[in-house]
């Protein structure tokens, strides 16, 4: 991700990008060009061809590729994907309609590209240098002036400002919130985008912005933005949109005459001439079709079917690769997440309580094959994570808090409950019905009620099957509580429309991070995205001191800020039991047809399909029929 932070192509799991000086391939190194007189007298403007958060880029000013990928890959060839549930637009950038996949990353050009062997890192792209002003009010981006649209019409600086106003008036909430420091964006000539900001305090607001993805406004000239729809999209990125079946298969081809073909962002990526994305209802018969040869590439996120599913022919004979590549992504937050607006889960000490009888190491033992880690953080695999006991940073960001706060985010570690793993643990069912009890809710005729002799009583809302086998041990555990749960499971557009309107109790949702938390978390977490449909606050979370919190994260003025004010959130958002934390995988699970060339390695942040090929040898090497591959 329905786990929104996840790309649903699988082609990349990209870091969030940096400050680095880049030129495009073949150009001679030479001088930015001059920065725009001071006002005022003040310090001159820097210029850059690179943005970083955790210090200087790694990569030269004149970088050719990035370090990971072969630039001398060869173009052609296709690549069968697949994508889950249907589609019926092809604006991804609106609350309306379920968008196709690969409309945002392959039909649009950003600002700045990230490196996905960099934390927090990116590079000229789009934007052929950047302007910073001195005193952190402003900044702007110079365009590439060879950046082309695919009907060849300019990339102009107008085209920035109004995608830039476009999103944030009428594109998802997200945007009103992670751009919310932005005062005005205007375009000075054809070429220069200038953005001011509100203030000084949002460090990381250069590198968002260099994020945005820019949209044709000609072409969007007379449309309406808010509403979902499948007329063919104009973009600027290295695929047009060829064909499509609606809710059933689309393909996207490569632009032979891409205007950024040779950046150093882009050689050596983009080889597959068209990238075809097969839709199924569910993973099951996703899976078969790719064991029938009709998919090319899967990632694969169940770890019984990693572990048992994979035994056919083909991978017996060699003619399906399967691997488990390393990574180093903050893995964030997966849980049962509980939507405080629901008034049972309102008290702290009942989500304590559901907690308590989730049995991880059970599940782990008996579901997982024992491939998985348990999360015990929200910046889960990263040096941002809160462990032991709160360091001095941590308390001194904490003591603003303190009388506000439970005594024990000062005091304890905070500890995700651990089982035996008999999936009967009986100390901890005491102790959630001792906690039960304590919030008003008692045992009658083997139901918990409450005063009014109303039940306990809630539904986990999924988006698919895979689910399904984890939370009905779970509801089993609950009911020896004289918890009713019951599971719902509803196709992927209803489960969107039912989560933008917080429509649910409980569900699983990824609360994704990098290692540069900011503006993002306002729309986790902030009182007033709580109130906005369609916010990433699904939750609920409404809390004034969790408020102070993501802006002082906002606002860290330096790396080891940032360290302990991330911690201090991540203590806060874990004693409140917000939600029942799962787990977390260290590598990425693919298999894939031998049919493929692929770098000698993966970056650090990223599964960068974008990076192999079509080997033709390979490729001719396997049978027409490949159901009969084995």
């Amino acid at each position: 991700m329905r786990r929104r932070s996840l790309m649903a192509s699988g082609l990349a799991l990209a870091a969030v990008p940096v400050l680095a000086r880049a030129q495009t391939p073949d150009a001679q190194p030479s001088a930015p060009p001059a920065a725009a007189p001071p006002q005022g007298g003040g310090p001159a403007p820097r210029r850059v061809q690179a943005l970083s958060l955790l210090g200087e880029p790694a990569l030269p000013g004149d970088f050719r590729h990035w370090p990971w990928v072969n630039p001398e890959a060869p173009k052609g060839g296709g690549l069968v994907l697949t994508a889950i549930g249907s589609f019926d637009s092809f604006n991804p950038f609106i609350l309306r309609g379920t968008p196709a996949a690969g409309t945002g990353t392959l039909l649009y050009d950003t600002l700045m590209a990230p490196s996905a062997d960099e934390a927090s890192t990116e590079y000229a792209h789009l934007a052929h240098t950047v302007e910073l002003q001195a005193d952190g009010r402003g900044m702007a981006f110079e365009l590439n002036e060879a950046a082309r649209w695919h009907d060849g019409r300019p990339v102009t600086a107008a085209d920035v400002v109004w995608t830039f106003n476009t999103l944030r008036e009428k594109g998802r909430p997200f945007y009103r919130a992670y751009w919310g420091d932005v005062s005005e964006v205007v375009a000075e000539g054809e070429r220069r985008a200038v953005f001011r900001f509100a203030n000084d305090a949002n460090r990381e607001l250069p590198t968002i912005l260099g994020q945005m993805p820019v949209l044709p406004k000609h072409w969007w000239e007379g449309k309406d933005f808010t509403q979902p729809g499948l007329g063919l999209p104009l973009g600027s990125g290295p695929y047009r949109l060829e064909s499509f079946e609606p809710g059933r298969s689309i393909t996207w081809r490569r632009v032979a005459d891409y205007w950024g073909r040779d950046l150093p962002t882009r050689r050596g990526t983009n080889n597959f001439d068209t990238l075809r994305y097969e839709y199924f209802r569910d993973t099951t018969v996703a899976l078969e079709a790719f064991k029938a040869g009709q998919i090319d590439f899967r990632m694969e996120n169940v770890a019984k079917d990693w572990a048992t599913a994979y035994d056919f022919p083909a991978v017996r004979a060699g003619r399906v690769k399967r691997e488990e590549i390393r990574h180093e992504l903050p893995t964030g937050m997966q849980g049962f997440a509980m939507n405080l607006r629901r008034p049972q889960f309102q008290d702290v000490r009942v989500r304590e309580a559901l907690g308590l009888v989730f049995d991880f190491e059970w599940m782990n033992a008996n579901l997982f094959y024992g491939s998985y880690t348990r999360t015990t953080s929200y910046f889960s695999n990263s040096e941002l994570a809160a462990t032991g006991l709160p360091s001095e940073g941590e308390l001194m960001v904490l003591s603003a808090f303190r009388g506000r706060l439970p005594e024990q985010v000062f005091t304890s570690e905070f500890r995700v409950p651990a089982s035996d793993g008999s999936n009967s643990n009986r100390e901890h069912a005491r102790r959630a019905l001792g906690l039960l009890k304590e919030a008003g809710w008692t045992v009658k005729d083997r139901r918990l009620v409450n005063e009014k002799g109303e039940p306990f009583a809630f539904e986990i809302l999924m988006d698919g099957p895979t689910f399904e086998r984890i939370a009905l041990p779970y509801i089993q555990a609950l009911q020896r509580l004289g918890i009713e749960a019951r599971p719902r499971t509803v196709d992927a557009a209803q489960y969107q429309v039912r989560m933008d309107a917080f429509d649910y109790d409980m569900t699983t949702e990824v609360f994704p991070q990098s290692l540069s938390p900011g503006n993002e978390q306002r729309d986790f977490w902030s009182s007033e995205k709580a109130k906005e449909q369609g916010s990433r606050n699904i939750i609920g979370i409404s809390d004034p001191i969790v408020d102070a919190l993501v802006e002082l994260v906002i606002a860290a003025p330096d790396r080891q800020a940032l360290i302990d004010r991330c911690r201090a959130l991540d203590r806060v958002l874990l004693w409140g039991h917000y939600v029942i934390p799962h787990w977390h995988s260290r590598s990425f699970r693919v298999a894939w047809w031998d049919k493929f060339g692929k770098p000698e390695r993966n970056p650090r942040y990223a599964l960068d399909m974008m990076s192999w090929w079509v080997d033709p040898a390979r490729d001719r090497a396997l049978p027409a029929d490949r159901s009969q591959a084995g």
